[in-house]
Order: C-alpha cells, then sequence, then structure tokens
C-alpha cells in the first residue's frame, strides 16, 4: 500500500526522533564554568594566627623591633644583636627573629649538624633598588613587605657608620627629670612578682592629657601589642623606656622626640574596661618601680 506522501513524511520523523533519543547528547563545550581548585593559602601576618616556633617570633604587619622586644621582656639592643640586625632596624613582615641568645637555641635537624653550624652565613647582596636609589630606611620603622610583595625578608645593604650615626639619635646616658604622666589616684601599684603586666595603674577621666614622663624620642605608637590598647613607648636612652597605655588617642608618632611633660596622648579605656592610664618603665628590658623614678607627690 502506497501512503500517503503527508502520513510517509510524518512517519520518518518519527522515526528519527525515535533513534536520536537513543545517542547520548553532549552539552557544549563551555557551557559550564568550572569551579576553580583553590590552593590552601599562607596565614596572614597582620594577626595572631601566625604560627610561632618556640624561641622564635614571626614579624607582623605593625611591629617594631622595640614593640617585639617588649613584649617579650628584652632590650631592644640585645634582641638586633642576636638577629644581627643593625641601625636603623628595619624588620620584615614574616621573618623569623630569634628571641634566645643562639647558644640556648636548639640546632636545627639535618645530616651534619657540626658541619652545619660551622658553615659561614651567607653574603647578603644589596637590592638594586636600594643600591640605585642610595635610601636608608627611617630609625625603628615598622616592618616592611618586600619589593617583591612576599613576606620574604629581601637582602639588607649594610648602612655605613656615617649612616648609623644619623640614624641612630644622641640620648642622654643619664634622665635628669622625670615627672608624674598624669594627674590621679594610684588604682594598682607595682608588684614585681605579677603574672603579666607589672607597670602601675594611673585614674582620670577621658580626654585627660598624659604627658611624657621624660625626655626621649617616640619608638612605637600604635595598637599592636595585646592587652595595652593604644600604646606608646617612649625610648630615654639605651637602656631606660617607658610605655603610656590604654589611650583613648594618641597625638604623637613614631619617630617624634618629645620633652618632660609634653602632651603625647589623651586618657582613655582602650584595652581594658574602665578608663586609666598604664603606666610602665623597663630598664634593660625588665620592669622596674616607677615609683623610683616619678617624683615623690
Amino acid at each position: 500500500m502506497v501512503l500517503p506522501a503527508r502520513v510517509s513524511g510524518v512517519f520518518l520523523l518519527l522515526l528519527l526522533l525515535c533513534a536520536c533519543s537513543s545517542v547520548p547528547v553532549n552539552a557544549p563545550v563551555g557551557s559550564r564554568v568550572a569551579e576553580p581548585q583553590t590552593q590552601p593559602q599562607p596565614a596572614s601576618t597582620g594577626g595572631s594566627a601566625v604560627a610561632q616556633k618556640p624561641g622564635y617570633y614571626s614579624v607582623r604587619r605593625g611591629d617594631t623591633l622595640y614593640s617585639i622586644a617588649w613584649q617579650n621582656g628584652l632590650n631592644f639592643r640585645q634582641l638586633a644583636e642576636m638577629n644581627a640586625i643593625r641601625p636603623p632596624y628595619t624588620i620584615y613582615v614574616g621573618q623569623s627573629l630569634s628571641l634566645v641568645p643562639a647558644d640556648d637555641v636548639p640546632p636545627k635537624p639535618s645530616q651534619d649538624p657540626v658541619h652545619e653550624a660551622a658553615a659561614p652565613p651567607p653574603p647578603r647582596p644589596v637590592p638594586a633598588a636600594v643600591a640605585k636609589s642610595g635610601a636608608i630606611p627611617s630609625f625603628g620603622q615598622k616592618a616592611q613587605t618586600g619589593p617583591t610583595g612576599t613576606n620574604t625578608p629581601p637582602p639588607v645593604p649594610e648602612p655605613t657608620r656615617a649612616a648609623e650615626a644619623a640614624a641612630e639619635p644622641v640620648l642622654p646616658s643619664v634622665v635628669s627629670r622625670w615627672v608624674w604622666p598624669v594627674k590621679g589616684p594610684l588604682l594598682r601599684g607595682y608588684t614585681p612578682n605579677a603574672n603579666g603586666k607589672k607597670g602601675i595603674d594611673i585614674g582620670g577621666k577621658a580626654g585627660q592629657p598624659i604627658v611624657s614622663a621624660a625626655d626621649g624620642k617616640v619608638v612605637y605608637a600604635g595598637s599592636g601589642l595585646v592587652g595595652y590598647g593604644r600604646l606608646i613607648i617612649i625610648k630615654h636612652n639605651d637602656s631606660l623606656l617607658s610605655a603610656y597605655g590604654h589611650n583613648s588617642r594618641l597625638l604623637v608618632a613614631e619617630g617624634d622626640y618629645v620633652k618632660a611633660g609634653q602632651v603625647i596622648a589623651e586618657m582613655g579605656s582602650s584595652g581594658t574596661s574602665s578608663t586609666r592610664l598604664y603606666f610602665e618603665i623597663r630598664q634593660d628590658g625588665k620592669p622596674v618601680n616607677p615609683l623610683r623614678y616619678l617624683p615623690r607627690g
């Protein structure tokens, strides 16, 4: 029987559809964007999540040699000498600093520890950018990120004696005048055997001016040290530092020279539960009784 042309066309179309349904159909290439495989990222150097090896400190953004020495009970010169850091005491984000003398650091595991210990340190070439510009970093500046954007400390040029003399301010060997940093009641006295901070707390009103207790240079101004709030550290000479914590506002910056009695901050409650000034004096990296230095009354 001969089918009409119209019916035969419909019949052929049905046969084609049945045949196609049995063959898998591939989606067009690029129809779905693949999710990128993320690689594990290293811990950020800007927070407390950075893993610290025993006996070492990994430099974070905002650190200075003085702040690291302060929170680890060291004199800044002692810390610099242990890590072969010379003035102007430039450090870099991610740099690993030893916190104990070399004789006290356990040797790193190796197949030949004696040979490894005897090997001289590799030479430190001068970066091309630094050599071309001749620039010397500012005194005691905060941790820097390497020029390649990584956290690996780049080689540092050895400064000349003239550069060291210019970078290191001349401060008196003996502090001739001390003043109270603020007028207010003594809330907590010096307790040498206390755990944690060993300074004194002085009461007052929010916004009350805080002054420098002696002439010196601001070597830290920030809020990177846990438990101190907005903190200022002033260097008075090679052995004496004073600290002013829990401020509401800082009125000086790192590198500023200040005189005894000069306003440096405003009292507040940053890092604590009530308005107060935390004041501490350290000699050679160790807390001492501030009342030995401050005038009576």
